[in-house]
């Protein structure tokens, strides 16, 4: 797309849409960092003896925990600075809505595609996938609140 279409587009956004759109990429682009950490600490997990399930478990935790930090430093920065720990808490918390679509995506591809489950990175992007949108809405909504006017 040439520049100055993309310049007209996001022209016609107005600036409160445009805001908001630039806060989604920059959430993706965490999100591409959380999956990175996601599977490596699943591959790690796994090393280790963890199994597919379990494994997942505690690399998605390590994940949520990267983006909370990355969209707090970066995608939200302009939010209140809430308790580090409490804020970390809400994220969690209503981030498990993202998390059942993520885990339940993952399991699911685990459990019926021979193929993800020799290869679990590829459920683990489907997963990513899956509760993107929602993390994004719920965070923005619920942990993030100055970020969303």
């Amino acid at each position: 797309m040439p520049a100055r279409t993309a310049e007209a587009l996001i022209a016609r956004l107005g600036p409160h849409r445009r805001d908001g759109l630039l806060q989604f990429l920059r959430f993706g682009v965490v999100g591409t960092v959380g999956f990175l950490v996601d599977s490596a600490v699943l591959y790690a997990g796994l090393a280790m003896g963890l199994g597919l399930y379990s494994g997942r478990a505690v690399s998605y935790v390590a994940a949520a925990s990267t983006t909370w930090a990355l969209n707090r430093a970066w995608t939200f920065r302009n939010a209140p600075r809430a308790p580090l720990a409490r804020q970390w808490a809400v994220f969690l918390l209503v981030n498990l809505v993202g998390f059942a679509c993520n885990y339940g995506t993952y399991a699911a591809l685990v459990a019926f595609v021979p193929f993800v489950a020799a290869h679990p990175v590829i459920g683990v992007a489907a997963g990513a996938i899956a509760g993107l949108a929602g993390n994004f809405f719920l965070s923005r909504r619920f942990v993030f609140q100055a970020a969303a006017a």
